[in-house]
């Protein structure tokens, strides 16, 4: 399936962005203990929400098994996003919704009516460039890496890597090293000489279509004019990953999306 043109793709990023489940809602990110944690506006509960009744309920986590207790006696069982989207508990304007971050749980709280107070203004992005739409060689390790990777809130996750992708730009040999590779998909987490002035500090994400056989060493298409801003470039209440040191590129990428200014309220 051919991919979305850069207009497209650009002007999805600006819906998904400008949307009621969009970043900029998150309101809250509550670590959960095991047991019952206390959700409501009250000063008594961990999961503390901006507005609504003291006491909405509580999120009640069971080993492997997590539930909703309302305050009114009603009881379901929640999914998180572990193996997809996961379930909500839905108050007025607020979504409540639990992440697992490895086998760590957190209730994130997200405002849906968020734009009404300040819609989003947009993206800026550098001018398209097709010298910066790079076709790497997509190559094996001779021995599979294990790698620790940060992310914003200091935790580690352990990342397996078997293969990179190695190019060149103005003489210089360099290699990214994948975070994830999917059935479709390579995703890829960097920073380059542009991070913290022009693009956001904490590094950029970029996504690859998987070459056929990753059993073998072949080539792979890197568009650094789609290289995106993470979650934590908009809000902080996110866990977003950080680009390892092997993913420090040595020159600046002045290609994808530029760093978010927060509109002054």
């Amino acid at each position: 399936m051919p991919s979305k043109s850069l207009a497209a793709w650009q002007q999805a990023r600006h819906a998904e962005l400008a949307g009621p489940d969009s970043w900029l809602g998150m309101v809250g990110l509550h670590w959960l203990e095991p047991g019952s944690n206390r959700v409501g506006s009250g000063d008594d509960c961990p999961v503390r929400l901006p507005a609504g009744p003291a006491w909405l309920g509580d999120l009640d986590w069971q080993g492997e098994r997590l539930f909703w207790r309302a305050a009114d006696g009603s009881t379901r069982e929640l999914q998180t996003d572990r193996q997809g989207a996961p379930t909500a508990v839905d108050h007025e304007n607020l979504s409540i919704f639990v992440v697992d971050r490895e086998s760590r749980l957190a209730a994130r709280v997200r405002d849906r009516d968020w734009a009404r107070r300040l819609p989003f203004s947009g993206l800026d992005y550098f001018p398209a460039d097709p010298a910066w739409c790079i076709d790497a060689e997509w190559q094996a390790l001779a021995s599979p890496l294990s790698m620790e990777v940060p992310n914003v809130a200091g935790e580690l996750k352990t990342v397996q890597v078997t293969h990179q992708a190695v190019f060149e730009v103005a003489g210089q040999r360099v290699a990214l090293l994948p975070m994830s590779v999917g059935e479709q998909e390579v995703f890829f987490v960097f920073r380059d000489r542009s991070s913290g002035r022009e693009t956001y500090g904490a590094g950029r994400f970029l996504r690859a279509t998987l070459p056929q056989d990753v059993a073998v060493d072949g080539r792979i298409t890197l568009d650094f004019n789609r290289a995106y801003n993470p979650p934590c470039a908009f809000t902080a209440f996110a866990t977003c990953p950080l680009p390892p040191p092997e993913n420090w590129l040595p020159f600046a990428v002045p290609a994808g999306e530029k760093k978010w200014q927060k509109p002054a309220i």
